[in-house]
């Protein structure tokens, strides 16, 4: 798959966090909350897809499955559970201490251990689709979390709604290209 795919894949998966970061953006958090949780975000969607590729290493070597079809599996679910939460009305927004934090990010980045299952049928360098997927959810965080005082709680769940959709359409198109 090309390095385009990867970035949209990445952009996808950083969409949960940028919606959730648009609502916590409201609560006027210091500059030191709002960078550490963007590294912390970030750092999350580092390693979940490197840890999601070795385990989905091993069930490749158990069960015989085409990496074709685990990827859309893999990325249809995580869309469709991603539009199902755009319609989710009931977001709590609560975050304060650094346990809290790092609740967030494993939260937002849990779909980044499900795309790691596939993640060398993505790309031929796991460690590039991770960087990427860093830096993208990273800065989605720090966008969503600045953002937050004056966009509109509807577009935040618009983003995550646009992000399911596109982790299906990706996953359609992996299996037939």
């Amino acid at each position: 798959m090309d390095l385009i795919t990867v970035i949209l894949i990445a952009v996808s998966l950083s969409m949960d966090a940028f919606s959730l970061s648009l609502a916590y953006g409201t609560l006027g958090l210091s500059k030191r909350d709002i960078y550490l949780l963007s590294i912390i975000v970030g750092l999350y969607h580092f390693f979940m897809p490197l840890i999601g590729m070795y385990i989905g290493y091993w069930i490749l070597k158990v069960v015989p499955i085409s990496p074709d079809i685990i990827v859309l599996l893999v990325l249809s679910i995580i869309g469709v559970q991603m539009i199902i939460s755009s319609f989710n009305e009931n977001r709590e927004i609560k975050i304060m201490n650094v346990i809290e934090l790092l609740l967030f990010g494993l939260a937002v980045s849990i779909d980044s251990f499900s795309v790691g299952l596939g993640l060398r049928s993505i790309y031929e360098i796991p460690v590039v689709c991770s960087l990427i997927f860093m830096g993208s959810s990273g800065l989605f965080t720090y966008l969503g979390l600045k953002l937050g005082k004056t966009i509109n709680h509807k577009l935040g769940k618009t983003a995550t709604l646009f992000g399911g959709m596109m982790l299906i359409l990706i996953g359609i198109f992996y299996l037939f290209k």
